[in-house]
């Protein structure tokens, strides 16, 4: 197995900036996934070499589509739930004071604020 060369790691870093930047995710996010406390580039790398030594990119390559499929295993699970949650308020609308959806119609809550300003 090759050493892990200094362009190697830049090319790594790169592509995991890239990464956590496509699917919405922060180096925190990513640090939390690898079990280290720091979430700096520094310490990445460093865990990252440590997947090196001990499978070489296959083995980095094999922790990222683990981490990538718990991403997204866990955004389909909260499309899910905010599904249902969203369907239930709107069921249950006891706590609607202005008879919309925020999340729907957010131009409709602007126009009313701005109504209750120039009051």
């Amino acid at each position: 197995m090759k050493k892990f060369s200094d362009q190697d790691e830049k090319e790594i870093m790169i592509f995991i900036k890239d990464w956590l930047k496509i699917h919405g995710y922060s180096q925190k996010d990513f640090a939390l996934k690898l079990n280290i406390t720091s979430s700096r580039s520094s310490e990445i790398l460093k865990r990252i070499k440590d997947l090196y030594k001990r499978g070489g990119i296959y083995n980095i390559a094999q922790k990222l589509i683990k981490i990538e499929q718990s991403w997204l295993d866990n955004e389909n699970h909260n499309e899910n739930h905010d599904e249902n949650h969203c369907e239930s308020i709107k069921e249950n609308k006891p706590y609607s004071q202005l008879d919309i959806d925020y999340k729907v119609d957010i131009d409709t809550l602007v126009e009313r604020m701005e109504k209750d300003h120039q009051l």
